[in-house]
């Protein structure tokens, strides 16, 4: 069940209409890397979590995904303005004044509209935080070329927001990996001799030497500013 609360997770306004902008920040309602791709690849995830702990998490975040994806919503219709116009309207927010009546569209920048090819879902709870880390970094990425993009201050304020949620997302993810121990795809890990070798095709080669890999470990992740995780088998 999920309950609307009325007032957004973080109040956003803008200094002005800016309908170019506008069609750039699309990319994180209902682009590959954006909000709404978060929420719903998380959720959908959850479904084949056994542990409750970890469940909730995906869950939790999810919901507050949900919450970005109406705040970028709503700032997207504060820069389109109140009123279609031919003279303001370029080849990025064409879409929306022809189309959408200035409402914020379930697409990219581009005008594409969103996709479920976006989600990642693969039932193995190592490989999805994973896949989750990573989208967690691409956003913020994508926040932060927003952000050098324009000087605009509320906007600037809703962004600087978002991106640090992102980061602790990134951070919740990272410390759910760490809790994993052999289960999934992280069982027997590197007892192969295959898996025990690496091919220096580059040549000097710099990065590996031969004992790097002799005794292979399923990677853990630093959690920044964080002391010792605690350790608990996770079955999924």
């Amino acid at each position: 069940m999920f309950k609307h609360e009325k007032q957004l997770l973080k109040d956003v306004r803008v200094d002005r209409p800016n309908p170019v902008y506008a069609s750039m920040l699309q990319e994180q309602l209902g682009g590959a890397h954006g909000e709404l791709k978060a929420a719903l690849q998380y959720m959908s995830q959850s479904f084949r979590i056994k542990d409750q702990r970890i469940k909730d998490l995906f869950l939790d975040i999810a919901a507050e995904e949900l919450s970005h994806m109406e705040m970028v919503a709503t700032l997207i219709s504060l820069l389109n303005g109140h009123q279609v116009d031919a003279a303001a309207t370029t080849a990025g927010n064409i879409q929306a004044s022809v189309q959408t009546g200035l409402a914020p569209a379930l697409s990219n920048a581009s005008g594409y509209p969103w996709t479920g090819a976006y989600i990642e879902t693969t039932g193995d709870l190592a490989a999805d935080i994973i896949s989750n880390i990573s989208a967690e970094q691409r956003a913020k990425v994508v926040y932060q070329y927003l952000y050098r993009q324009i000087n605009d201050t509320g906007v600037r304020e809703a962004i600087d927001f978002l991106l640090n949620r992102e980061e602790a997302h990134n951070t919740l993810f990272r410390q759910a990996f760490n809790m994993l121990e052999e289960t999934g795809s992280l069982a027997d890990w590197g007892v192969t001799q295959d898996s025990k070798q690496y091919f220096d095709l580059s040549t000097p080669g710099q990065f590996f030497d031969g004992n790097n890999l002799s005794n292979p470990k399923p990677p853990k992740f630093n959690i920044p500013n964080q002391g010792k995780q605690p350790a608990g088998a996770v079955t999924q």
